[in-house]
This record gives C-alpha cells, structure tokens and sequence, in this order.
C-alpha cells in the first residue's frame, strides 16, 4: 500500500483523539487518592467525572458549527492544545472546587476534537465504517497507556502528576498535528452562526425515526462506557479486592480488546449491516458486565475484561449508522449534534452509577448497566424483526 495524505490525516486525528482521552482516563485509576485528599465521596467525585463528560458532550454540536466556520484542522488544534492547558490547571487544584472546574473545562475543550475530526475524515475516506473504526483507536490506545502510566505514577508521586500526564502526551501530539496537517476549507465560511442554532432544523433531523433510534442505542452505549471508564478501578478496588496496580492493569486491558476489536466491529458493520454489529456489541457487553460482578476468580475477570471490551466498541458501529441517514451537508454539524445529545445523556452515568455504588453497592449499580444493555439489545431484535423502520 502507498502511503498516502489521507493515511496521515487518519493517523493524525487518531493521535490527537488519543492525546485528548488519556488527558480524561488519567483521573479514574487514581480516584480515591483524589477521595482521601478533598474528603469526598464516591457520589462527589462521580458528579465532578459527570460534569466533565458532559462539558465534552454539549461541545460536540458547536465544535460542527465552528469547523464548518474555520476548518476543521484549526479546531482540532485547539482542542489538543486545550487539552495541554487543563490538564496542566486539574494536577494544579488547589480545593475541590477548583478540581471540579477544570474536569468540566478539560471535558469541553477536549470534545471539540471528534465531530470534526470525523467530518474531516469524511472528506477523504469512502469507506467511512472502517476509517471511523480506526479513529476510534485512539481511546483503547488511551485507554491501554492511561491507566498503567496513571496508576504507577500516581503511586509513586501522587495524583496530581498523574493527572498531568494528560498535558504531557498533549504538547508533542499539538505540534504533529499543526506541521503535519494541511489547512482545511471551511465549508460554511460566510454563515451567520445564529443560523446554526436554528431550533426548527434541529428537532426536525433529531425526529427522524432512524436517527432517533440510533441515539437510542448511543446514549445507552455512551452511558455504560462513561460509567466504566469512570468507576472500573475503584469498582475493582473495592468490590474485588485488587490494587490499585493491578486495577489499573485490568482497566488498561479492557481497552487493549477495545483497539483490538474496534476496526473489525467497523468493517463488520460496512458488510453485515450496523444493526447486527450493534446488537452483538450490546449482548456482549451486558454479559460481560455480569461477569464482573459474579464471575469467580482471574478467570472471570479475563473473561469480563474481554466481553466487555468488544462490547463497547459500539461505536465503530453506531456512528457510521448517524452518518448514512446525513446528507453530507448536515455531517458536520449533524453529527456534532446527534453526539451532543448522546453524549449529555450518557454523561449521566458516572453520577448514577456512583450513587447507587453508595447506596446499594457495586453489584447493584453494574447490575443497572446490564439491564439498559439487554434492552437495547431486545429493541433492535423487534425493529429488525417487525421492519419497523427505526
């Protein structure tokens, strides 16, 4: 295969999307370090975690906006050099107030990146699936370095320059990014923004039936996998009884079957069609979530770790569904928006999920999970089954 510009910009907003998720994973494995310093709970701290998703999910939808006004490339800069700033600022929290401020702008300026990045892909790749499947290696690949460089850091030195990790991957990934890329066109350079925000246009794409069904199934999925990427150390800390290390390492693992996995989920919706990856993603991932909790030993837990993993690699599968019901004028901002929504609601999990941990305990809440997964499984089943045209 020649090496091609289209090789590098895949490659690149694969980089820069693992820069801005390591920034953001670099905080879960050292959790109850952040606990025991601040003097907070696990229900705090998962609003704090849900107050950052949720910054990176109402990002998505102006980040559209603003690549279709300035190019994609200059967004995503600024988002990777964002992600530098307030991961810089988070390791530097001197109260929990202040560290509750900077997740929430780490979340924001962070979530500019993947909207864009995936309109910019759109531009150069046909096989949409597999090249979305790709770019969405950069959080498993996130999710292998994070945690372990996180854990072992965090144990040695703290959790603040565990959390600034996130600004030292960040800075070099800045620089590839801006002499690597060329300087995109916008596509809507002269339009007024206010246009944008339009309310009518909005719920009118929001409403079609096979978008809406698909942010069924990606708010479910965006849920499970915020929870997860949020609480599965502390969860396998306190529930199971590991380390903090080997938490860490488990954590990472998940996310290696994630990298894995994800290209092929992609590939394998182009051929067999979005709902059948989709529906094995989510039966996979709700077994895998029962294993967890009940199943005994190592054993158990590689089983779960692996089950899990190729369970939340739904997205390779569900976007790609997003963008063949866009017209390529809405991929843009259409996309930002169906993220947007998803991603706020998903941005929910954390805070549940930590409050059900302190009220019930951890098999309750991960029990939770299983059961939004089983559902959405059942609900693509009926819809294949009875064509009813969501």
């Amino acid at each position: 295969m020649v090496w091609a510009y289209r090789h590098t910009v895949l490659a690149l907003c694969t980089v820069a999307f693992f820069a801005t998720m390591v920034a953001r994973l670099a905080i879960s494995p050292v959790v109850p370090a952040i606990n025991a310093e601040f003097a907070v709970s696990n229900t705090v701290i998962g609003v704090a975690l849900s107050g950052m998703w949720l910054a990176y999910a109402l990002s998505q939808f102006p980040s559209g906006v603003l690549g279709d006004r300035y190019g994609e490339r200059a967004i995503i800069l600024v988002a990777v050099g964002g992600t530098a700033v307030t991961s810089l600022l988070l390791a530097l929290s001197p109260v929990f107030a202040a560290f509750v401020l900077f997740a929430v702008l780490l979340g924001g300026v962070a979530g500019l990146h993947y909207s864009v990045a995936t309109a910019l892909l759109t531009r150069t790749h046909d096989d949409i699936g597999t090249a979305i499947g790709i770019h969405t290696i950069g959080s498993p690949a996130a999710g292998l370095v994070a945690p372990i460089a996180a854990a072992w850091v965090g144990s040695q030195y703290g959790w603040r320059p565990a959390v600034a990790v996130g600004a030292l991957v960040a800075v070099p990934v800045f620089a590839l990014f801006a002499l690597r890329v060329r300087p995109t066109e916008p596509r809507r350079p002269t339009q007024p923004m206010r246009e944008r925000f339009d309310l009518a246009p909005v719920l009118s794409l929001l409403a079609r039936p096979p978008i809406l069904f698909t942010l069924l199934m990606a708010t479910v999925g965006a849920f499970v996998w915020q929870s997860v990427a949020s609480f599965l150390p502390t969860f396998l800390i306190e529930h199971r009884g590991q380390s903090a290390t080997l938490a860490g390492v488990v954590f990472s693992a998940y996310f290696v079957v994630q990298g894995v996995v994800k290209v092929g989920v992609g590939a394998a919706s182009d051929r067999y069609g979005r709902e059948a990856a989709t529906a094995g993603c989510m039966i996979a991932a709700a077994v895998g979530t029962v294993a967890f909790v009940a199943a005994p030993g190592l054993v158990g837990i590689t089983l779960a770790v692996v089950l899990l993993g190729i369970g939340m690699s739904w997205a390779a599968a569900v976007e790609p569904r997003f963008i063949d019901y866009l017209t390529e004028e809405e991929r843009s901002t259409g996309f930002g928006l169906v993220r947007t929504v998803y991603l706020v609601l998903g941005a929910l999990g954390p805070v549940v999920v930590g409050l059900l941990a302190d009220l019930a305990g951890w098999a309750v809440s991960f029990g939770a999970l299983t059961g939004l997964l089983v559902l959405v499984f059942v609900l693509i089943l009926l819809n294949r089954a009875f064509d009813l045209g969501y």
